[in-house]
This record gives C-alpha cells, sequence and structure tokens, in this order.
C-alpha cells in the first residue's frame, strides 16, 4: 500500500464527545479483534476494533462498542491490564484510569452484570502517567506532578514509592524483566528502578527540558525514546547515557512520544494541540524525515496498535487512524 508522507487519515470512530485519551491494549486479547479503550468527560468507553490490513475480510475498519463506564470526571490517562481476555468464559476487562482530582480507578468487568470499580488514592498532585505490570498484572505504576513514582497492588495498597526530584512524566514497565521500571521526569532525567532493592540502578539525561513523555521500545529494550522541548530523542542504553541521536520536529513543543509495537526503528510523536488542530509525525530512524504527517482537530493521546503499523489520536468527538508502512 503506497502513500505519501502527507497522508491522510486512514479511518475514524465517531465519539458522543471529544477524546482526552485513547489507548489500544498492548497485550493479546485472545480474541482477532483489538482492545481500545477512550475516555471523554466523565465516563470509558472499552471497544474492538479490526482492519483491512490484518483481515481480508474486513472493508477498511470494523468497530464495535462492549461497554461505557460511568466514570463521574474527566478520564486523563488509561492503562490496560493483561488480564483483560474475550476468550475466557465470561470475558473479563481490567482497566485503570488517572483523573485530575488524583486518584486511580481500577474497573474489571465480565461485559454483562459483574463490574467491580476501586479507587486508589495517595497521590496529592495530578497523575500523568499508568502502567500495569505487564506479565500478571498484579500492580499498577504511577507517576505525578508530587515529584513520586507510585507502585500498587489491585486492592490499592502502596507496595513502593520513589520520590522524584521533579514531576514524574512517563512511567514504563520492562516487558521481560518485571523488577524493572523506567520513569521519566519532566527535568530532563530518565531513571531505571529495581522494584526489588527498590533503588535506581540506571540513569539518562536529555540535557533539555521540558521532558513531557518518553517510552521504552518493546522490540528492543535497549532503546528509550522522549520529547524534550521541540526535539525527539533516541537512547542506546549500552552506549551512553545522553542521547545517540536527536532531532527538532515540533515548532511549538513535542507533547507525547511512543513507539511503535511492531519495529525498532519506527516511532510517532505529537505536537502540543494548539488553537485548532494537532501535529502528529511518524518517523523512521531510517529517514531523515518524518514518513507520514497527520493533523487533528485538537488531538489528544497517541497509541499504537499490537501488530500493525497503525497509530490513534483522539479528538473532537472522533478518534482518528493513521496507517504506515513498516
Amino acid at each position: 500500500m503506497k502513500q505519501d508522507s502527507a497522508r491522510n487519515i486512514a479511518y475514524t470512530v465517531d465519539c458522543d464527545d471529544y477524546v482526552h485519551v485513547v489507548k489500544f491494549s498492548p497485550f493479546d486479547s485472545g480474541d482477532s479483534s483489538s482492545l481500545i479503550a477512550y475516555g471523554g468527560k466523565n465516563y470509558v468507553v472499552v471497544g474492538t476494533c479490526r482492519f483491512q490490513e490484518e483481515d481480508a475480510e474486513v472493508e477498511g475498519m470494523q468497530y464495535k462498542t462492549l461497554r461505557k463506564f460511568h466514570h463521574g470526571i474527566r478520564v486523563d490517562v488509561i492503562a490496560w491490564s493483561p488480564e483483560s481476555r474475550l476468550d475466557a468464559l465470561p470475558p473479563q476487562i481490567r482497566f485503570c484510569t488517572a483523573a485530575s482530582d488524583r486518584k486511580l480507578r481500577l474497573f474489571t468487568s465480565d461485559l454483562q452484570d459483574n463490574n467491580e470499580f476501586k479507587t486508589f488514592e495517595g497521590h496529592s498532585d495530578y497523575i500523568n502517567d499508568l502502567v500495569f505490570a505487564p506479565k500478571e498484572g498484579q500492580e499498577v505504576a504511577s507517576v505525578s506532578d508530587d515529584h513520586t513514582c507510585r507502585v500498587w497492588d489491585l486492592e490499592g495498597n502502596e507496595k513502593a514509592h520513589f520520590v522524584l526530584r521533579s514531576p514524574g512524566m512517563s512511567v514504563c514497565w520492562h516487558p521481560e524483566e518485571d523488577f524493572k521500571l523506567m520513569v521519566a521526569e519532566k527535568n530532563g532525567t530518565i531513571r531505571f528502578y529495581d522494584l526489588i532493592t527498590q533503588q535506581a540502578i540506571l540513569s539518562l539525561e536529555c540535557e533539555q527540558t521540558p521532558l513531557m513523555s518518553a517510552d521504552w521500545c518493546l522490540k528492543n529494550t535497549l532503546k528509550i525514546g522522549a520529547v524534550a522541548g521541540s526535539d525527539w530523542l533516541i537512547w542506546d542504553i549500552t552506549c551512553s547515557s545522553y542521547p545517540q541521536e536527536k532531532r527538532p520536529v515540533h515548532v511549538d513543543r513535542a507533547r507525547l512520544f511512543r513507539w511503535s509495537r511492531v519495529n525498532e526503528n519506527l516511532f510517532a510523536t505529537t505536537g502540543y494541540p494548539g488553537k485548532t488542530t494537532t501535529q502528529l509525525l511518524v518517523h523512521h530512524l531510517g529517514h531523515a524525515q518524518p514518513i507520514l504527517t497527520g493533523t487533528a482537530a485538537v488531538g489528544s493521546g497517541l497509541t499504537w496498535h499490537r501488530t500493525l503499523p497503525l497509530c490513534a489520536v483522539g479528538g473532537d468527538h472522533k478518534i482518528f487512524f493513521w496507517v504506515t508502512e513498516m
């Protein structure tokens, strides 16, 4: 499928409300469709997607809403649990959210009558990111403007607490070594923590601020990417604590960085939502220029499909999807 770099949006899903965050499940759901969740003003919608790029019998894209969960406050962050399974009997959906009231909310549902909901309290300021332990899904890590990273069990008990030197912007869990956690701070430092000893084991430096978002490459866990100021930065942690590559990308400041889940050289960045549009850029480390440029009406959130080179951004009453090449 050929495309030019200023490729238009491949698919859209209409939503009832402004979409503040959108997240594909990074885990195999046991079903041929992918789980996706998006957050609006006071609810979370969970649905499934299937694309013609993975199934010739699908025309374009098939989207189906599974359930709408009342949230009571605007949803800012969504994290999926690996325990979400559509092939179980009954199916199980589990995800965690963060909102401006500084609380985490854990939702568990069988998509029928059994819906559980727990609130975790402890952060004293805005929560910027969340992640589930990727293997068992029995813990959740969160980072906040309160200069802490906290690890919780599924009952809301705090299992670990790391004091940071500035607001925590991103948190990632190592896909295989489930005792390793990466925390990116706004001051440009990225630290790796050992959850067994509860000590920092390695740190990286941006040498520029503000760091807004960082991600661990799951196809090659020696690679870390981030956006700080208006640049993207890439580290190979075996080489140096300073970035090996960096490039200015968003004139007004970059907002989010996400690695593709299918190619270690592919990643996307977004700019700050402007008055009308947000710029999405898809980059390949083998190319000097972005390989895809997209815009979304005041977009927010950025997420990659688990098995396709396809990413999504939320916007005004819509989710936008772009397909790129490997």
